[in-house]
């Protein structure tokens, strides 16, 4: 599993046949909108591989804490042929009431987490 904060995500078959996945904007922060109090929903990517030997099926659950907290969660289901890989879009609203950083656990079923790292940051001269 990979995860990726981004801006965009494009699909594009090419000769084989293959897939492309074409990420734009990959970001582990971003400039506030405003000044805290502020509401942000940045675009979450997660890839998952299916290995020959693994079930089709597996929960992927996103967990956004702060400081250890949990405060926002997502859960999906996911079907992947074995040996292809799949992708889900994960959005929360995170609410800050001042700069920091939330980190994204994303994880399959009770498996160990992938930690992306999210941090919103002040203005320039800010």
């Amino acid at each position: 599993m990979a995860a990726l904060f981004i801006d965009t995500i494009q699909l594009r078959e090419v000769p084989g046949p293959s897939t492309r996945i074409d990420l734009g904007g990959v970001k582990f922060s971003e400039v506030a909108p405003s000044a805290p109090p502020v509401t942000v929903e940045p675009h979450l990517v997660v890839v998952v591989h299916r290995p020959a030997d693994h079930k089709g099926e597996a929960a992927l659950e996103v967990i956004y804490r702060r400081n250890g907290e949990q405060v926002a969660r997502n859960v999906q289901l996911l079907a992947v042929e074995a040996g292809k890989f799949t992708y889900r879009l994960v959005r929360a609203e995170l609410s800050f009431e001042d700069y920091g950083t939330v980190e994204a656990h994303c994880r399959l079923d009770d498996g160990e987490p992938t930690v992306v790292p999210f941090t919103l940051l002040p203005p320039p001269g800010g």
